[in-house]
């Protein structure tokens, strides 16, 4: 499949990238800096473009199949809020330009919710150093879902995603936190890449989110 892959030198766009790749597809990495992407595939297209522009992002996911968003504002992005919205409104208009139907998009673990109706990012617990950020991206999610014209999927990780090993073992859920018996919802950042695009090759969460930990 030929899929555009926006964020693909990030911390967890990297390992989508990696996954995508070793799984045969055809990627267009769009990066912001072409100079974080070192490795060479044949399979590999890497294009430099401005997220926040729509004509840029159109011209560069023009001829996939497939967009995966990874974008990432940063959490020390002081206007965060608002550049996250910017840039997946441009990111969402520059995919309908190009003529593109499905959008995967990374999201954060903030709008789960613990219990029906209480989100994480909701509980004196969350941590304020990430607030921020958890926000932007639980409004990029709501301003996904109601995309009614785009066979959209949103994936949040576990509460915790860390670099680990491929197990390709995991649980999934919806819109609540999957936890272990012990409570703690974890999932490794090449695991979390695994589900993402064997989301891409059998989709069955069209118009959903979902979520997966081990």
């Amino acid at each position: 499949m030929k899929v555009a892959i926006i964020g693909a030198s990030g911390y967890i766009g990297k390992e989508i990238l990696a996954e995508a790749l070793n799984r045969g597809h055809q990627v267009t990495a769009i990066v912001r800096d072409v100079t974080k992407i070192t490795d060479t595939h044949p399979q590999l297209t890497v294009v430099k473009a401005d997220v926040l522009d729509e004509v840029a992002v159109a011209a560069a996911v023009k001829g996939n199949e497939a967009v995966i968003s990874s974008y990432n504002a940063g959490q020390d992005a002081s206007d965060i809020l608002d550049t996250y919205g910017r840039a997946i409104r441009s990111i969402l208009n520059g995919v309908k330009d190009a003529g593109i139907h499905r959008f995967l998009a990374v999201s954060g673990a903030g709008s789960l919710e613990i219990e029906p109706g209480l989100q994480l990012l909701d509980t004196p617990e969350f941590p304020e150093l990430w607030k921020a950020g958890a926000t932007a991206t639980r409004e990029a999610f709501y301003t996904i879902k109601a995309q009614s014209d785009l066979d959209w999927t949103v994936i949040s990780p576990a509460m915790n995603i860390e670099p680990g090993p491929r197990t390709g073992v995991f649980r999934l859920g919806r819109d609540q936190v999957v936890a272990d018996a012990k409570g703690e919802s974890r999932i490794s950042t090449k695991d979390f890449a695994v589900a993402v695009i064997d989301e891409l090759e059998k989709p069955q969460h069209i118009k959903q989110r979902f979520t997966l930990a081990y």
